[in-house]
């Protein structure tokens, strides 16, 4: 399946990466996040409850994520406020303690050697994500940084992508896209691009899934770049 993952990056005019799990190994984080943001309200929420949880909201933008929590747990608070409060609980662990995944910036450079504009697609607010780029110093890879608050729907709707590639006035046929969860996966597909899986612990019981929606699937980039010959 990753026979050819090489050509579709040489062939894409733009490549557009997801964020958690893409190009950053976050995803552990926020399931402890949502179990110490929930037991603020006394409700409990076990590690298997966590999961549904992580699978429940999988796709969604940021308020969408916030307003899910309001409607399901009956949190008081404003949305703003429940959002104001995830980031003040993440943006320390997105600034201290997430590191890029394996071979993400080599990645990068080859993909800026080749003259590739490059985006990036995120359910993520805009706050964890400056403060996690900014501390790994990859700001500058980017040639667009969009969150899905900037769009009407969130993932597994295709909105945010073709955002991304409107701006970058490429047609969606020439974008590559990388992605870690199925909902992702679903709003790359529907958007009309080529997409690859990418491996990510958090995700690894749905990896047939993602396998199964995606066009390619990698383990990590170090895979592509050997195809092309730099390792």
């Amino acid at each position: 399946m990753n026979r050819k993952i090489i050509d579709a990056a040489d062939s894409a005019k733009a490549v557009i990466f997801d964020f958690d799990g893409t190009l950053v190994d976050s995803m552990w984080m926020w399931k402890q996040i949502d179990i110490e943001y929930l037991g603020r309200f006394g409700i409990v929420l076990d590690d298997s409850g966590a999961k549904r949880l992580q699978k429940d909201i999988e796709g969604m933008s940021f308020t969408e994520t916030a307003v899910y929590f309001k409607d399901t747990f009956y949190i008081p608070d404003d949305i703003d406020v429940i959002k104001n409060d995830w980031t003040d609980m993440s943006v320390e662990k997105y600034r201290h303690e997430v590191g890029l995944k394996p071979y993400v910036r080599e990645f990068l450079d080859f993909l800026k050697e080749k003259g590739k504009r490059i985006g990036i697609a995120t359910s993520n607010g805009r706050d964890m994500v400056d403060a996690c780029m900014n501390n790994l110093g990859i700001s500058s890879y980017f040639d667009r940084v969009a969150i899905s608050c900037e769009v009407s729907r969130g993932k597994p709707y295709p909105d945010i992508y073709l955002l991304v590639a409107g701006e970058f006035e490429t047609a969606p046929s020439d974008c590559l896209v990388f992605e870690d969860v199925p909902a992702g996966i679903t709003a790359g597909k529907r958007a009309g691009m080529t997409v690859c899986g990418v491996e990510d612990d958090f995700s690894v019981p749905m990896r047939d899934e993602k396998i199964a929606l995606s066009d390619f699937y990698i383990r990590d980039y170090g895979e592509i770049l050997r195809q092309a010959g730099r390792l």
